[in-house]
Parts: structure tokens; sequence; C-alpha cells
């Protein structure tokens, strides 16, 4: 374990370890301030960063912030990396690394090639060192494409996750706001419901619903109902129609196991979802979500700050080429991140490490009903994930989760962000909006009084 010291404004800050620089080079975030970790001034906090910029790369191949012994998740950081792409940049510090990518001449090609030679450790390093504009640069650069029953993250398009939520999982009350979604151009990243109650009853009547409408209306997109993994398995053993696979993760070890799972698990879920064999584009067949906060939230942090624990969180995504992630920013509550500011500068540092990491980043751009935040901060956010090229978002009727009593983006919103951008959906997903006359041969909703004939029944059935 290393020692660091940084002089700034005539004082000299020591830092006990790598995981004491890289908390206290973190900008401010009410999580940190809870763990204890964050730095106790604005003056202790750029001597950490300065002393993190002169830092080489590789020392974080020699000290790990979690020991490699106890957590199987550095385990995975430290055995899956490729030290045969590192070598291109295993001369440089984070800053120098932090220059390297904001250079012109370092594209999209470079960015992919160099997926593997990064650790979540890296990335989280070098994004303390970044201003709004660097994050959104870099991350603009990425592409990462993946595919199911569609073909997701292409330059120039943007997707969004329909999620028909209800307290109940009243059928007519998910297939109306399916409807309302579909109606707005949503849901070609995935069609999913979180369910009112992890049931294994109640979770296989709601897979089947939506496979039921996907096939009905053969539309060229995939299903989720975001249960537990384990529930997962046991609707596949039964021979539920499952697209993809649902789980929270996180970035140790001890977090994962709060979440009831583990590498071993998550292997048999991705291997039980491949045979399958659902896809009709591509095999991508997980979905994770993560967030800032979680492994603080169950005690598994190890004295790691959040945000770092956060990109350990993609290492585990990366093992099963997932895909969609997706970082629920605002979710877990102003314990961890506590205004409007601090919700904005942790979702582009979530989608800049996942997306360097090759990972299909999306965001539930969110808040929570106690935060000091409002509509207009997740508008700021909005307006910065797409000009970085972010594969998806949300689209939730009216903004509001009814079941999850959260804000989030709406389908409006995802109409705004694809009208200011010129950006498109998934090429399948837009060709079968025209077939059913959604929109125009321009891409604009062409809708004006009356449904097409194709949904008029069950708009009719669900009182639309």
């Amino acid at each position: 374990m290393t020692d660091f010291a940084m002089n700034a404004g005539g004082e000299t800050f020591r830092f006990s370890s790598l995981k004491d620089l890289m908390a206290k080079a973190t900008p401010l975030r009410s999580g940190d301030q809870l763990a204890g970790i964050a730095a106790s001034s604005d003056q202790q906090r750029v001597a950490a960063q300065m002393a993190l910029a002169e830092l080489p790369l590789k020392h974080f191949l020699n000290e790990a912030l979690i020991p490699y012994e106890q957590d199987e998740v550095t385990r995975l950081i430290i055995d899956s990396h490729d030290s045969s792409a590192f070598q291109r940049i295993a001369h440089l510090t984070v800053g120098d690394l932090r220059n390297f990518l904001l250079n012109e001449q370092v594209d999209v090609i470079d960015l992919s090639a160099l997926a593997p030679a990064f650790t979540p450790e890296m990335l989280a390093a070098v994004s303390k060192l970044m201003r709004i504009q660097d994050l959104i640069l870099v991350a603009s650069k990425c592409e990462v494409v993946t595919a199911f029953r569609n073909t997701l993250g292409l330059t120039g398009r943007m997707s969004t996750r329909l999620q028909p939520n209800h307290p109940t999982d009243d059928p007519a009350g998910v297939a109306a706001s399916i409807l309302d979604g579909l109606l707005y151009a949503n849901g070609d990243a995935v069609i999913g419901i979180n369910p009112a109650t992890d049931n294994l009853q109640a979770v296989t009547t709601l897979m089947k619903m939506l496979d039921e409408v996907i096939q009905h209306y053969q539309i060229p997109t995939q299903s989720c109902v975001l249960s537990h993994v384990t529930t997962h398995l046991e609707a596949m053993n039964l021979g539920a129609p499952v697209d993809l696979v649902f789980q929270s993760i996180a970035g140790s070890e001890a977090a994962n196991q709060g979440f009831g799972i583990n590498l071993a698990l998550l292997d048999e879920a991705y291997s039980a979802a491949l045979s399958l064999k659902r896809g009709t584009k591509g095999n991508n067949v997980m979905y994770f979500e993560t967030g800032q906060g979680s492994a603080l939230s169950s005690n598994g942090h190890h004295g790691v700050d959040q945000q770092t624990c956060e990109a350990r969180a993609y290492a585990v995504a990366r093992r099963y080429k997932p895909l969609l992630v997706n970082t629920v920013v605002g979710f877990i509550g102003p314990e961890y991140l506590y205004n409007g500011k601090q919700i904005i500068r942790a979702g582009l540092e979530d989608h800049f490490c996942g997306k360097l990491m090759g990972l299909p980043m999306g965001c539930d751009i969110c808040y929570t009903n106690h935060a000091d935040a409002d509509q207009d901060d997740m508008d700021m956010l909005l307006v910065q994930l797409v000009s970085a090229g972010v594969n998806f978002i949300m689209g939730i009727a009216g903004s509001d989760d009814i079941m999850l009593n959260y804000q989030t983006t709406s389908f409006h919103d995802a109409l705004f962000a694809r009208q200011i951008s010129g950006k498109k959906p998934a090429p399948e997903f837009e060709a079968w909006l025209a077939q059913q006359h959604i929109t125009d041969q321009d891409g604009r909703l062409a809708l004006k009084q009356q449904l097409p004939a194709a949904f008029a029944a069950v708009a009719k059935d669900v009182g639309v």
C-alpha cells in the first residue's frame, strides 16, 4: 500500500492509500460524505486530483482497492485484463490518459481496441479529473453496438426502454402504457416491466403477455420482466418466453451478495438464456441495472468511493456481453446523490466509464421526490447524455412511475431528444413504425385523430 502526498496552496496533504486518494479526489457527493471518506475541503480535493493525475496507470494493476483474495470482482478485473491491449497506454499517467482521450486524433476505432485494456479503476480515476464537457466529448467518440431482435447503439440512433409499470401488475393498465409508448415511437431498446411482486406466477404472466404483444404485432424489439435472476431461471425451466435476463449488479462481492447473487449464478443464467436462442439479430441476452451508492447501501463498499464502486460493477456486466446496461442514476436517493448537480455529474461519469469499457450504456435520468432536484435538472442531463451518445433512455407515461414512485423521462422526452439531435430509433424498429403508419417517411409522428387499424381493438379493450 502506497502513501501519497501533494502540496496545494502551501499546505501538504497526505493520502494513506490509493483507495484514500481516489475517494478524496472525487467531486463532492453526499454518499462519500455519508461513508466518511470524502475530502474535507475543496483544497484537499484539488490536492488529491493533482496527485492522482501524476499516478502511472500501471499502479492500478499493482494495488487493488479491494483485496484480490477477498473479492471475486477484483479477481475478475485482474484476471480478465488484456495486457497486450494495455501496452499502447502502459506508459501513461492518469493525467496523460485524460489528454490522450481528448485528442482529436483518437477515434472510435482506437477506443474500441482499448476497451479491454481499461480497468474500471483507471477510468474512474481519469473521470475524476474531467469537466462535464470532457465526459461528454470522449463518450461521444464511442460506439457500442448490440443486438437481439433489433440492432442497438449505432451512431445516429437513440433507443428507449418502454417502461409500462403498474402498481398491481394489472394487464389492462400495462397494455395501456405499452400502447401509449408505441404510439410515441418508444420501446426499441426493450419493453421492460418492473413487477409489483417478484413471484413466479406474476412474473411469468407478464412475460407471456409481453411475448404475445410482440409476436402478434411483429414488433422488432425484446421484452424483459425485471425480476430477480433466480426467478428468471425458474421461469426458463418452466418454458416461459424469456427474452432478456435481468439483474441489478454492484461493484464488490459483498454488495452483490446483498443482491442475492454471485458470478457463478450469473454464469448459470447467462448460459440458460443463450440456450433459448430467441434472438433473431444477435445473442446479447442480458440486461443489467446499476447505480452509484448501491455498494454503500449494503455495506459492501470496503471504504471505496461510490463512483469507483459503480465503475467496478461494469466489469461484472462486461463479462456477459449484455444487450443493455442502465445506470439508474438518481433512484437510490439524496443520501447518495444529494441534488441535481450531483445527479447530472454522476450520470455522465457512469456513461463515460461504461462506454469506454465497451458497454451499451443507457441511463434512467431520474430522481426521487425527496431529492433536491427537479425536471429542469433532468432536462439538462437528458440533453447532455444525448450529446454524449447514450444508447438508450427510459420512456414512461408522464415521467411519473406510479409503481416505483420516482420521476424519470417520458415518452415525450424521447421525442424531444430525437427531434433536437436528429437521432432515430433502431433501424428495424424505425421501419416497423413506418409500416404501422405511426411515423411518416421523414420519421415524424404521423398519427392525427385516428389510431392505426391494427391497434384499434387493443385500445378499445384497455379503454384508451
